[in-house]
């Protein structure tokens, strides 16, 4: 997960993994806090991953704050979105 959030990032080199993997881990951290199951927060899957960019890129220090407002929004969409669905609020498969 870390390469994909890099690129998204587009980050390149070692000297930020350690704040991106904070970033990460955070996101994830906040997904299942707010509702989605442990078990549902995997890394191949397409929204999981989505949200974490998205996480990623609304707290990753934009100069303009309009920009890191429209990111936070819309991974508190999808968030909102995962967690009234069964099918990531609920464990095992």
């Amino acid at each position: 997960m870390l390469n994909i959030i890099k690129d998204a990032l587009r980050v390149s080199g070692d000297d930020l993994d350690v704040e991106i993997q904070d970033l990460i881990d955070s996101a994830k951290a906040d997904l299942v806090l707010s509702g989605v199951h442990k078990a549902k927060v995997k890394d191949d899957d397409p929204l999981i991953k989505r949200a974490v960019i998205l996480y990623s890129k609304a707290n990753f220090g934009y100069d303009d704050p309009k920009i890191a407002d429209r990111f936070m929004a819309a991974y508190n969409s999808l968030k909102h979105h995962l967690t009234l669905s069964s099918e990531y609020t609920v464990g095992g498969d």
